[in-house]
């Protein structure tokens, strides 16, 4: 039954893109238990991780994104020894209380992910980064954070989901 399981998730995957892998992404992880999967485990079902963070004694942080048409972020550690120690959906309000300003936008990536997009405001001299994530029970909204020119947080902000219905022009 779960490899049924598996063949539908990763066919809806192929037909749907992204949004199929993000819907299958619950099922993936019920499948793996930290300190028991391993790193081939995790790479079967979430993928190829966007990028790879090192971290300190050998481990790595595998960073998979679910953005712009997700509402979510996962990083998941492998320990140096091959197996999984900590998959965490990253797009919560405690990680967006630790974006201070000042911070490098290598920083804010490693902590969140890769942002739903990125826009320049010349004008304003700032470059805005917003993540889509869910306020529960299932608010959309939106977690901005303003860069300057040399990419140091300025502030951050949550608002709207900039594509939800609030946000569509119109009359």
């Amino acid at each position: 039954m779960k490899n049924i399981t598996r063949r539908i998730c990763w066919g809806l995957a192929a037909l749907l893109g992204a949004a199929g892998i993000a819907a299958c992404d619950p099922q993936a992880i019920k499948e793996l238990e930290e300190g028991v999967a391993t790193e081939a485990d995790v790479v079967q079902r979430f993928g190829q991780p966007e990028r790879v963070w090192p971290e300190a004694g050998g481990a790595k942080t595998y960073e998979y994104n679910r953005q712009p048409e997700g509402m979510r972020n996962y990083m998941i550690t492998i320990g140096p020894d091959g197996r999984m120690s900590a998959l965490r959906q990253v797009l919560t309000p405690d990680n967006f209380r630790r974006v201070q300003p000042g911070m490098g936008v290598e920083d804010v990536r490693r902590l969140l992910g890769k942002p739903a997009r990125q826009v320049p405001y010349a004008l304003k001299n700032e470059v805005v980064w917003t993540w889509k994530f869910l306020e529960p029970p299932s608010e959309k909204k939106a977690f901005n954070v303003i860069f300057s020119p040399d990419y140091r947080v300025i502030r951050s902000e949550v608002g709207p989901d900039p594509d939800g219905p609030d946000m569509r022009g119109g009359g």
